[in-house]
């Protein structure tokens, strides 16, 4: 079967997955696609392999049964888990904490965070143990706070003096050098789904001074019909700047949208075509 006659096979498979949990073989049987053919093709509508869908649609389930209160084991094996360990060994990197932690609200995850004067003006900076989980900028602290706590209602949010935190102080030295437009190595804490950790990672990738439109970037991530899901991704991005989705703009040339606002996204990319000598 010849996919781009047939549209309504990716449909199927698509249909497939959320019913249940086929392999990519048995996928080509019902379809009647090849393996090869159907895993490139998924991945051009939908922006994930069959596989990675599959993980994502078990991962939402989980969220949904924690967030609604059921216990783990529960939650775990009602999201089509068949073994806990394998869940919690890439929890931390698919949920940002653990199962328990997440269905808690974050309860038990400890998060610093501190303002900082940048040449962007007022950012909030905010940090697990393992790295900065969001960049905020903004004039209000009360306001950049409660974005900050929307997604961790029950973490332990504290505000300290970064001038005597031994651990945030360097952490808002280097966002702070690297909003200013100069190199800086910054550890991250990010949470997402895969496909908008593909956007993230490649993101980080484009040299400052250059842009990319969402439709050059779904592209280069193997899924070319993905456009609006990598413009999804660059909104849902909690880390301005060091995550460049300012670099992002639409085909046609014109800015598109920026989570903090389209005046800084001008301001940002002026000041990188000018410092690297490279005209958008």
């Amino acid at each position: 079967m010849n996919l781009s006659r047939s549209p309504d096979a990716l449909e199927q498979a698509r249909r497939l997955l959320d019913e249940g949990e086929p392999t990519l073989a048995e996928l080509a049987a019902r379809t009647g696609v090849s393996t090869s053919h159907l895993q490139r093709r998924f991945r051009a509508r939908y922006g994930l392999s069959p596989a990675e869908y599959l993980a994502q649609r078990k991962l939402g389930r989980l969220k949904s049964a924690l967030r609604a209160g059921s216990d783990v084991t529960t939650a775990l094996y009602e999201a089509g888990y068949g073994s806990a360990s394998r869940l919690y060994e890439q929890s931390s990197a698919r949920l940002g904490m653990t199962p328990a932690t997440y269905r808690a609200g974050g309860q038990g995850m400890r998060i610093q965070w501190s303002l900082v004067d940048t040449a962007l003006g007022t950012a909030l900076v905010a940090a697990t143990q393992r790295g900065i989980c969001a960049i905020e900028l903004g004039e209000e602290a009360e306001a950049l706070e409660q974005r900050l706590r929307q997604e961790f209602p029950r973490a332990d949010i504290e505000r300290v003096d970064a001038g005597r935190d031994e651990f945030l102080a360097p952490r808002l030295q280097a966002v702070a050098d690297r909003l200013a437009g100069l190199q800086a190595d910054v550890p991250l804490d990010l949470m997402g789904s895969s496909f908008q950790q593909r956007v993230w990672e490649a993101l980080t990738k484009l040299p400052a001074g250059e842009t990319i439109s969402y439709a050059d970037l779904a592209r280069r991530l193997d899924a070319p019909q993905a456009a609006r899901a990598v413009a999804s991704a660059c909104a849902r991005n909690r880390v301005a700047v060091v995550v460049p989705c300012h670099r992002v703009i639409r085909g046609d040339g014109s800015l598109g949208g920026y989570r903090w606002g389209l005046p800084r996204k001008r301001q940002l990319l002026e000041r990188e075509q000018a410092q690297s000598g490279h005209p958008r």
